[in-house]
């Protein structure tokens, strides 16, 4: 069972499913994809009582990237005196282009006070991350984006699965640097392997269950 406390805040009009992972004891944790809504995100981490390590990215989409500058800024602000800069962690470097466009991405929705990102460190597979002491795997799920990361921790029987995977579907492909032979492939290659009975957050909607979605996933069937 998971050890691991998980508080999902939707954010911003595509509903971004920006999750709060931390420690109940320690409250110790680490955002990851926050898109935007940051006031509704600070006041999250508040009510847990949250002490943020980093922000972790999956992807460069302004739905789960564009508030990630504003954010580590506040938290950074509000921090004591010769407290460690809380970092931007992720996506694969393959998305560097997405977050180096976040402002104009923002310009095609007409939203607002969206900046450009450039993480403090990115990611590759075969990576782990640490997030309250648990590690995770990082893997590398292209086809939604070409830079797109999950994170797995089989041992605690969950991942954090950002646009590769939904409950009854997968991630959108059609943008011009879309793929869905990768996104396919991504999910039976990274995903599935990693056992029926891992629970998944996703980046929009209802989280499932590995398995429930090998079973029942139209996506997924034949």
């Amino acid at each position: 069972m998971c050890a691991l406390k998980a508080a999902v805040v939707p954010v911003t009009p595509f509903r971004q499913n920006c999750t709060i992972l931390f420690d109940d004891a320690s409250g110790v944790g680490t955002v990851v994809d926050p898109g935007g809504d940051v006031p509704m995100i600070l006041a999250a981490l508040s009510r847990h009582g949250v002490k943020v390590e980093q922000i972790l990215l999956t992807h460069g989409h302004i739905d789960h990237a564009a508030g990630a500058a504003l954010l580590q800024e506040q938290l950074n602000a509000s921090r004591a005196e010769g407290a460690p800069a809380i970092p931007v962690v992720g996506p694969d470097r393959r998305d560097a282009f997405l977050l180096e466009g976040l402002e104009q991405q923002a310009l095609q929705f007409g939203i607002e006070g969206v900046r450009n990102l450039v993480p403090d460190r990115w990611l590759a597979e075969g990576e782990r991350v640490t997030i309250a002491g648990h590690p995770f795997d990082v893997l590398h799920c292209p086809g939604h984006t070409p830079g797109h990361l999950a994170f797995a921790a089989p041992e605690l029987g969950f991942a954090i699965l950002g646009d590769v995977l939904f409950r009854g579907s997968v991630g959108r492909t059609d943008f011009p640097y879309g793929d869905t032979e990768a996104l396919i492939r991504s999910i039976r290659t990274k995903i599935l392997p990693l056992g029926d009975d891992i629970a998944f957050i996703c980046g929009h909607g209802p989280g499932s269950t590995i398995g429930a979605e090998r079973l029942g996933n139209p996506f997924l069937q034949g």
